[in-house]
């Protein structure tokens, strides 16, 4: 059974920095494409960032330079680093996993941007 289990959601202050995490089982994490997306509240889901390998990640020009991805093959989790958090960025962020035709989503974890 494949699970997606993202942790590190919360409320924080614009300018803040926030940490998420996606801890995966039941696939052989390293082959897979680890991606970060998120979804606001009326709007479509987005891609936020991805990492198909260790040595590429792709950013939404929205988070590039403010967010980083990572990922621990041995740990079997990705990341997502969050620094310079604006109001825009509130949302539920959601990590997943692809390869080929397989995907697998986690349930999301919320993030709020406010003073």
């Amino acid at each position: 059974q494949v699970q997606l289990v993202e942790s590190g959601g919360g409320l924080v202050q614009p300018g803040g920095s926030l940490r998420l995490s996606c801890a995966a089982s039941g696939i052989i994490f390293r082959v897979y494409n680890m991606g970060w997306y998120r979804q606001a509240p009326g709007k479509q889901r987005e891609l936020v960032a991805t990492m198909p390998s260790t040595d590429s990640t792709i950013y939404s020009g929205s988070v590039k330079g403010r967010f980083t991805i990572s990922r621990d093959n041995a740990k079997n989790t990705v990341y997502l680093q969050m620094d310079s958090l604006k109001p825009e960025d509130t949302a539920v962020y959601y990590c997943k996993a692809t390869l080929g035709i397989r995907e697998y989503w986690g349930q999301g974890t919320q993030v709020t941007v406010s003073s």
